[in-house]
């Protein structure tokens, strides 16, 4: 279980291979200099939706030990999904 840390004060607990995958796409869509909305599950305030930009302060921390595998098909899905009127919707089965 990783952890993606926004604005040093909103604490979401990802699996590690979702985190891996989110960072990919954080890193793609910021480097275009493309913000995007994350809806994610906070455990103390429901779903937070938070708008992603390059000045936005963001922590991933990773505690797995090994580099998942990356699946070029979600990234590709999620990269999508980040572009359109929702967001990226971060679920279980994202």
């Amino acid at each position: 279980m990783g952890r993606l840390i926004y604005q040093e004060r909103h604490v979401f607990d990802i699996e590690d291979r979702l985190l891996s995958h989110l960072r990919i796409v954080i890193m793609n869509k910021l480097r275009r200099q493309e913000p995007f909305m994350l809806q994610a599950p906070h455990p103390e305030q429901g779903v937070l939706s938070v708008w992603l930009h390059p000045g936005t302060p963001l922590v991933l921390q990773f505690y797995g030990g090994r580099q998942p595998r990356i699946d070029t098909a979600l990234i590709e899905r999620m990269m999508a999904d980040a572009s359109g009127p929702n967001g990226l919707v971060l679920t279980s089965t994202t």
